[in-house]
């Protein structure tokens, strides 16, 4: 499995309905859950990001669904990110030449 951070931003639409945000993230877990990936954390922020999320994956293709399916809705937009744990960072520490 893979690790993403989702850095996401609220749209207009999003900002409108700003109050139903912890309802949607609930809505978001479901829908990670339907496409094959755990969302591990999910926090509002405060910066230049509205919304960080870490959720993990079994490959890229899931994590694109999940990213897509949730700008489909149009509350926010988002950024993906791949993420690797301590073990795949050794991992790529013993391929380097």
């Amino acid at each position: 499995m893979a690790y993403y951070v989702f850095l996401a931003n609220f749209t207009d639409q999003g900002v409108r309905s700003v109050r139903e945000s912890p309802k949607r993230a609930e809505a978001f877990k479901a829908m990670a859950d339907k496409c094959g990936a755990k969302v591990h954390t999910l926090l509002w922020t405060l910066g230049k990001h509205d919304v960080v999320s870490v959720i993990e994956a079994q490959d890229d293709l899931t994590a694109t669904a999940v990213s897509l399916s949730l700008a489909e809705l149009g509350n926010v937009t988002t950024q993906t990110l791949r993420a690797f744990d301590v073990q795949d960072m050794r991992k790529i520490v013993d391929k380097m030449v």
